[in-house]
């Protein structure tokens, strides 16, 4: 038994990752690298450190506290050497507002049951309850495992959000465990889907058809929810015509269409509830404080006609109309 894991932070009253207000545990650690992805302070399994200039004090006190000397002092504020910092912390521990941030704290099974628990009222009252998500929980399978079944045993519904690129005994030890399953479906071509995400999608595709007999086989669910992201071509990605339609992002007709059909001749009637995810900007701050460059910076909006028009294609692909639903922000023309 795994007695800890690595998690970045726990989202309360979330309404995102499943019915009902819950509370979503963020474990740290992703196999894929998608290039829109909103939340890069999770790909890495291990601890990271990030800088936040607006609680700096610029009082310095954290350069001394380093023991690999990873900090220095510039005009532009605090700079990380990524190359030499292990995320031991130290630097956190030292400074006094704050500024210095862990990404990543590995906490008991124990511990994390009775924190997520306190919100036990939210989740009766609404229907909801407990998500875990990521990066990639699967990569943590054991801990998971044990943390789900200790909360269906207080009475807790629970949710697993998986980009489904794990081994499929990690997933087996998942699934009886899970009220609800949320499986990202990003692209449906094996050569974009690699393009876009650093994988192809064999054992993602493969997964899922794990997932549809696993849910075929039980009258009393869980729940599966198809989630795709919407996303569009970052703005000056590619130069060439090939390199452009490889990386077009996957809102495209083509993408929706095809996702589509594999759902209807696939999936046996299994998928409860596809939803097409719109992209979302908010997260270029994260890029910058860990020393990245995200190519998606300037990258807008979907506008609500492009949203509309894609989850109209998403109906007539053969799935049951009643289950595709278009969520997320838009911009407005």
């Amino acid at each position: 038994m795994i007695l800890d894991a690595l998690i970045l932070h726990l989202q309360r009253l979330s309404t995102e990752d499943g019915p009902g207000l819950r509370t979503t545990v963020f474990f740290k650690g992703c196999p894929l690298h998608c290039a829109w992805c909103h939340n890069p302070e999770s790909l890495s399994p291990s601890p990271q450190v990030q800088w936040l200039e607006n609680r700096c004090l610029n009082c310095g006190t954290c350069l001394p506290a380093c023991p690999d000397g990873c900090l220095v002092k510039t005009s532009r504020g605090v700079v990380i050497d990524r190359s030499r910092c292990t995320g031991c912390g130290a630097c956190v521990e030292a400074c006094p507002a704050g500024a210095m941030e862990l990404l990543g704290t590995r906490i008991g099974l124990e511990a994390l049951v009775a924190e997520v628990l306190k919100d036990r009222s939210y989740f009766e009252t609404s229907g909801g309850g407990v998500t875990v998500s990521g990066g990639e929980p699967t990569m943590q399978a054991e801990f998971v495992a044990a943390f789900l079944r200790r909360l269906r045993e207080a009475g807790v519904r629970t949710a697993l959000d998986t980009c489904g690129l794990c081994a499929p005994a990690a997933l087996e030890t998942l699934l009886p465990h899970a009220d609800v399953i949320l499986f990202d479906l990003k692209e449906i071509d094996a050569l974009r889907h690699r393009a876009l995400t650093g994988h192809d999608n064999r054992r993602i595709l493969d997964n899922l058809l794990l997932v549809r007999d696993f849910v075929a086989a039980r009258s009393s669910g869980p729940a599966l929810w198809i989630r795709t992201p919407l996303i569009p071509t970052a703005d000056g990605r590619r130069t060439t015509d090939d390199e452009r339609r490889m990386t077009a992002g996957t809102a495209t007709r083509e993408t929706v269409t095809g996702i589509g059909r594999f759902l209807a001749e696939q999936m046996n009637g299994t998928v409860a509830r596809w939803e097409l995810c719109a992209f979302n900007n908010l997260c270029r701050d994260k890029y910058r404080r860990l020393g990245l460059t995200w190519e998606y910076a300037a990258t807008p909006l979907l506008t609500a006609d492009e949203v509309e028009e894609l989850a109209a294609c998403a109906r007539s692909s053969g799935v049951n109309p009643k289950v595709v639903v278009a969520t997320g922000a838009t911009r407005r023309e």
